[in-house]
């Protein structure tokens, strides 16, 4: 059994007090014998992808930087593996939205680059972030291959079919999600079940377990166009089978520990052989844009 932690956290714009919340939250997980902690998505700062504001890019870091000196000592200090989601400067003019995961020693085990940018009201990604050049590669581990995409990503089965085949053991989605305000609330539930039931299919489809680590809380629009966004929350684990695990609240802060069985998706993609009959001669079409 591996011990999977989920922290669903509300944010403030105190990016000190942010990361001294994580670490105080890391570190109750780690008492309770985590060995894999997960963060949410852009977790030091409020999600300032709500607006197209220049000064925004000065809350981006280098890789390795002082975010990841923090995040690496406190994986070294509770020996765990820690899945975190940074604003990387890359260089002038190229930012990315990337995750990095530390070894139970502090070290960079490997880091994702968001590969899917949206561009929607409240969530102008693409403003800030250069799609990922890394690929869909999943990251070695001393608790396992760790299959780490970003948010918008959670939405595309091909991502986490691509992670699957390259041999990941978990599907990981740090996330910041959530309600326009304005939105009736059949749709606020029509959005948040789409959401988990994508991703409970990529766990069917590809028999692996998911993690989904949400925030939550309620964060102003800075410009004032909209009622800013409340996030959903609702981080939940879902077993190979698409079962749940364990869900958090959506509307409170949560420590979500988690036993994951890794060794049950051999079992179900013996009798749920989806790999096995997939007609790989057929999905050329798959790399063109569309189908006249």
């Amino acid at each position: 059994m591996l011990k999977v932690a989920l922290i669903q956290q509300e944010n403030s714009s105190d990016i000190e007090a942010n990361k001294l919340k994580l670490a105080s939250n890391i570190a109750h997980c780690a008492e309770q014998g985590a060995e894999l902690v997960v963060l949410q998505e852009l977790h030091n700062s409020v999600y300032f992808c709500q607006t197209e504001d220049p000064l925004k890019f000065d809350l981006a870091e280098t890789i390795p930087g002082e975010s990841t000196n923090f995040y690496g000592a406190l994986a070294q200090k509770h020996q765990i593996v820690l899945v975190t989601s940074l604003f990387e400067k890359r260089s002038a003019g190229l930012y990315h939205n990337t995750a990095v995961v530390f070894e139970k020693d502090g070290t960079i085990a490997g880091k994702y680059r968001k590969m899917h940018i949206p561009d929607d009201p409240a969530y102008y990604e693409k403003f800030y972030f250069t799609p990922g050049d890394i690929g869909f590669k999943p990251i070695q581990t001393s608790v396992g291959k760790l299959g780490v995409l970003v948010c918008w990503d959670q939405w595309y089965p091909e991502a986490a079919r691509l992670m699957a085949l390259a041999g990941a053991d978990i599907l990981i989605y740090p996330t910041a999600i959530g309600f326009e305000s304005s939105d009736l609330d059949e749709e606020k539930s029509r959005q948040l079940e789409a959401w988990v039931i994508s991703q409970r299919g990529h766990a069917v489809a590809n028999g692996l377990p998911v993690v989904s680590v949400n925030r939550t809380g309620h964060e102003p629009d800075p410009s004032g166009q909209t009622n800013g966004i409340t996030f959903w929350g609702n981080s939940f684990v879902a077993g190979p089978q698409g079962e749940l695990l364990a869900v958090a609240s959506q509307d409170h802060e949560a420590n979500l520990i988690v036993d994951l069985d890794l060794a049950r998706s051999e079992g179900v993609r013996r009798w749920w052989p989806f790999l096995r009959d997939r007609r790989i001669d057929a999905y050329g079409d798959l790399t063109k844009r569309f189908i006249d």
